[in-house]
């Protein structure tokens, strides 16, 4: 019994550690704000998108309210063999659809590179058919342009939740990666991204040789990139922390759905480029199997209950300050269902985790 104890608070002592460590990077990731700055970068918006017929006309008509001149940017709508043809309605900037040659296993990757064929600009942003952007969204990242040495963009995502605990949960979940996002910046150790707001030169595309080597891989069209361009020229690579650069996005409606994305991001950590993103995932998932483990082994007399309740606190402190930081820089929403949300997802990151090393997930109508 002691040394079951003593294993499972050496454990947690090390993820509360390593959680420590993101919060003090977060700390050093200033915010930036919009200067005022005239326009001199032109922006190709690629879309990937598969059945979005109800969600793209909300994205583009954020995107018609852009505060910046529309001859300066572009959409491109890249369409994965949706079931319905997505019609065109006329806009004041440049639009057009094209189709996805697909030649991977990814179809996203493929989207994206299928894009680059036909954009007009150098500098590439990413999103999601199911996201709306700020009205400053080009302007702030066009100021950061002109004020740094960068070729890559990394923007932060946030939900829009509703009442439900399901949504408040995927938003607790998301503040919890934006924060390790935002602090392992902050720690010059980035690993990790979202392609739902996601910028980059074409030519540093290019120059990466695009996705080449993992292209095999279903998901991952954002991180991989990401960590070629880290490992090839790091100072070009910074986080974007400024609330005029949030993309908003819809969280899911069922719990199946939720649990096949969280399989998707988890079956690309194994291949990971970068050692530091490869120890965080380890310590991170034998931190919650700690808990989940304790949990069990208090259920048959192996620990005591207040060990378990000290492990539960401990873990629970440095994981809210995480997900507090975050969050109360990605929505002006409070959070909710804090301890029940807390209580629920080590047992969900541990199923998630185990469950993408072996089994098949669906996204989009497809199996992988």
């Amino acid at each position: 019994m002691i040394m079951i104890t003593i294993v499972l608070f050496s454990v947690v002592l090390v993820y509360a550690g390593s959680i420590e460590l993101l919060i003090y990077g977060l700390s050093k990731v200033k915010s930036f704000e919009n200067t005022g700055l005239s326009p001199k970068t032109k922006f190709s918006i690629v879309v990937p998108f598969r059945n979005e017929a109800e969600n793209l006309p909300i994205l583009l008509n954020s995107f018609s309210k852009l505060n910046y001149p529309n001859d300066w940017f572009e959409v491109i709508l890249v369409d994965d063999f949706s079931c319905e043809q997505f019609q065109v309605q006329s806009s004041k900037f440049k639009l057009s659809v094209i189709k996805n040659i697909r030649v991977s296993n990814s179809p996203k990757k493929d989207a994206i590179s299928t894009a680059m064929q036909t954009a007009e600009n150098d500098w590439i942003i990413t999103t999601d058919a199911d996201c709306v952007v700020n009205e400053n969204w080009l302007s702030t990242l066009d100021n950061y342009i002109q004020l740094h040495q960068v070729s890559m963009i990394v923007g932060a995502v946030s939900y829009e939740a509703k009442n439900s605990f399901l949504h408040h949960f995927q938003q607790l979940d998301l503040a919890s990666l934006q924060g390790a996002t935002m602090g392992s910046f902050g720690l010059e150790k980035g690993f990790m991204c979202n392609g739902a707001n996601f910028a980059y030169s074409k030519s540093v595309f290019q120059e990466l040789n695009g996705f080449g080597g993992n292209d095999g891989i279903a998901s991952g069209d954002d991180v991989f990139l990401l960590q070629k361009a880290i490992a090839r020229f790091p100072e070009k690579v910074q986080y974007l922390k400024s609330e005029n650069n949030i993309v908003v996005t819809k969280p899911l409606d069922d719990w199946k759905s939720l649990f096949y994305q969280r399989v998707r991001w988890a079956s690309k950590t194994g291949s990971y480029q970068s050692r530091f993103g490869k120890g965080l995932g380890l310590v991170v998932f034998v931190g919650n199997f700690a808990w989940v483990f304790g949990v069990g082994c208090w259920l048959l007399g192996l620990i005591l209950f207040q060990d378990m309740l000290l492990l539960l606190l401990l873990k629970f402190m440095v994981d809210t300050i995480l997900i507090y930081k975050a969050n109360s820089f990605l929505t002006k929403n409070r959070m909710r269902y804090l301890i029940l949300g807390s209580l629920l997802y080590p047992f969900f990151s541990v199923s998630v985790a185990l469950y993408s090393l072996f089994g098949k997930y669906e996204w989009k109508g497809r199996r992988f």
